[in-house]
């Protein structure tokens, strides 16, 4: 629906952690170069977190990367409309066609700006199953071409690339994290997929996802994601990812790590990997969302050893 564009205040209750999220990803694969827009807003407590990050193979710390800003508590303004808004982040979006077309905006002084726009190629796809890391909020995921400029610390950068956008709304508790990986895929408006792992799970089992291929989207009903780490960092770098899908289909992928970012948010790590995909023998882009609960990743660490 069209007003799932906007905000879902009157939806959510009094708990203090429902929130609603809209998240834009872009990338420039021949720079190695990614880029996040990420906004969570809290309506209860009236606030807003996220920002804007862009990364390349240069380094993946966040206060290492190209650019990095994640506020945490900055004010959500009154009457707030999230078709046509600037967020005091720093990001702002406009609807130009509901459930289709956005304009993203970013400013940040010389160090960063960004005109963007995000344009679907299909429509958006909610959740459909249990199981996986976003427990019970509304949820919905969609590709589009992203197109437009950055200014990145003086330099402009076109942007002409597939990539995905996901947005939530629902309880989202900081106390809870789960581990879980958000896996995407896109060689064309054609060819792509979305696989996302069980939660609180080592199986790498699906949880849920879908596959477009040659143009026909079909529900993933089974699969299963196998990663090579780098035994220094832990970090994953090559990915195979094989599926079936509701009409019996076969959806096999193969990734490589160009670049990443690691983000500390809130009480998990999200090692985020920009990926260059073969997709059913296509050749594609998207992204690796690694994620575990802080402590989980610790641990995992130690047992395993730290070699270098």
């Amino acid at each position: 629906m069209a007003s799932d564009d906007n905000f879902h205040f009157a939806q959510m209750g009094d708990r203090w952690w429902m929130t609603e999220t809209a998240w834009f990803s872009f990338c420039i694969p021949e720079r190695k170069m990614g880029g996040w827009f990420y906004n969570m807003i809290r309506p209860n407590i009236g606030t807003v977190s996220g920002g804007a990050w862009v990364w390349d193979d240069s380094a993946t710390l966040p206060w290492e990367v190209p650019y990095s800003s994640n506020l945490t508590v900055m004010p959500l303004q009154e009457d707030a409309d999230l078709n046509d808004i600037t967020l005091r982040n720093g990001v702002s979006l406009k609807t130009l066609e509901p459930l289709k077309v956005y304009r993203i905006g970013y400013e940040d002084g010389d160090l960063l700006k960004a005109d963007l726009c995000f344009e679907a190629v299909m429509p958006p796809r909610p959740l459909r199953k249990p199981g996986s890391a976003f427990g019970d909020l509304t949820h919905f995921d969609q590709f589009g071409r992203v197109t437009g400029k950055l200014h990145l610390h003086g330099e402009e950068i076109a942007v002409d690339c597939l990539a995905m956008r996901d947005r939530s709304w629902g309880p989202r508790p900081e106390h809870r994290p789960r581990k879980s990986a958000y896996v995407t895929g896109i060689a064309s408006p054609d060819d792509c997929f979305l696989f996302v792992t069980k939660a609180n799970e080592l199986s790498e089992q699906l949880a849920y996802g879908f596959m477009i291929k040659d143009g026909e989207i079909g529900d993933l009903v089974e699969g299963m994601r196998r990663v090579e780490r780098d035994p220094r960092t832990g970090f994953v770098e090559r990915i195979l990812i094989e599926g079936v899908d509701e009409y019996g289909r076969r959806l096999e992928a193969e990734g490589k790590k160009l670049s990443g970012i690691t983000l500390i948010r809130h009480s998990f790590i999200d090692h985020n990997g920009l990926m260059e995909w073969s997709i059913n023998g296509k050749t594609g882009h998207g992204e690796d969302q690694d994620m575990w609960p802080v402590h989980d990743w610790s641990r995992y660490r130690r047992e395993t050893g730290r070699a270098g």
